[in-house]
């Protein structure tokens, strides 16, 4: 909780019990002072404490009298006070929600080249933790308030408002970002947010869901790089365990959400060699130095070769595809300083 909403409540617990102090004194002595009873004497003591004016139930002595001027004076300090602290903790509590989205829009900001999820459904949760597994800055872009809390538990940089407005894009930092994932349930508000997201930020690689395979192509052609169909990919998956169960387990087992199961990484070249001393994937020599193997290779042109030679020559912007044990993994960043 919150240091200055936990100090506010307990201020507020504080003035509630002197409310409650003040009101069985009140009513403790107009019964032994007056002689009222019970009832009368609860009724004397609210009115006096509220000044609401009514008159009394028994005409009162000189002792009565004096002893409901004390209770009215000691009334107002407390009342007042508990309004006073009740006023001043609700607008504090504004206050402190105000500042903390300033807080993480200010962090949003200071972002260069991260992530930005539209949606935090299944999908766009399921594309989130992957990201924090591989320690991925992002930010999700949520329309429903409801989620808000859902957020929050999960410790995730956000933006509440409708992707379809560009506002709300570009406080996600939409146009620098580095990817951009479209993971909400409806194809034509998907195609709407992606069109818009192209618009912002022609240089991004965009990656949109879609339930329909008719949405295929227009999500392409409104500038998605890829068009991922979750209900075709599920099939097919479930189909491939049937007909080669043993390789769909190996290579479900590669890649498992988790940081202590990350088997599979892609490298950008230029962190790892020299054009001195290095210039092909033998001149590495990952598998000694750190245990990975060099199962794929990604061409400056986007082209991939899959177990390519150990000649094969390194060039510029392309990236290595490696596989190995966690710990070899872990030996490969430490080996290269790869974050």
């Amino acid at each position: 909780m919150n240091p200055v909403i936990k100090f506010f409540r307990n201020k507020i617990y504080t003035a509630l019990i002197l409310l409650v102090i003040i009101l069985f004194i009140g009513v403790t002595g107009y019964k032994i002072i007056s002689g009222y009873s019970w009832v009368d004497a609860l009724y004397m003591t609210v009115i006096t404490m509220t000044t609401v004016g009514y008159g009394e139930v028994i005409p009162l002595d000189d002792k009565s009298k004096v002893f409901t001027i004390f209770l009215i004076l000691a009334s107002v300090v407390i009342v007042g006070y508990a309004l006073s602290i009740i006023t001043e903790y609700i607008i504090s509590k504004n206050n402190i929600e105000e500042l903390k989205y300033k807080k993480m829009q200010k962090k949003i900001d200071s972002l260069k080249n991260h992530v930005v999820i539209c949606g935090y459904g299944r999908n766009g949760k399921q594309a989130a933790s992957k990201l924090m597994a591989y320690k991925k800055h992002f930010v999700v872009v949520e329309k429903n308030k409801e989620m808000e809390e859902r957020l929050q538990v999960d410790g995730v940089l956000y933006v509440i408002g409708n992707a379809n407005e560009d506002e709300t894009l570009e406080q996600a930092g939409v146009s620098r970002a580095g990817c951009f994932i479209s993971a909400l349930p409806n194809d034509a508000d998907n195609l709407f947010v992606v069109l818009s997201a192209r618009q912002l930020n022609k240089n991004m690689n965009i990656i949109s869901r879609a339930s329909q395979e008719s949405s295929y192509d227009k999500l392409k052609f409104a500038g998605a790089n890829n068009v991922i169909l979750p209900d075709k990919i599920g099939g097919d998956h479930m189909a491939s365990l049937v007909v080669v169960p043993g390789l769909m387990e190996f290579i479900d087992n590669l890649s498992i959400v988790g940081k202590s199961n990350i088997n599979i990484e892609e490298i950008a070249v230029e962190k790892l060699y020299n054009t001195k001393s290095v210039r092909t994937i033998k001149d590495l020599d990952l598998r000694r130095k750190t245990g990975c193997t060099v199962i794929g290779y990604k061409n400056e042109n986007g082209e991939y070769i899959v177990n390519p030679e150990a000649e094969l020559e390194l060039k510029p912007n392309s990236k290595i595809i490696v596989l190995g044990r966690p710990e070899q993994i872990d030996a490969l960043n430490s080996e290269y300083d790869i974050d």
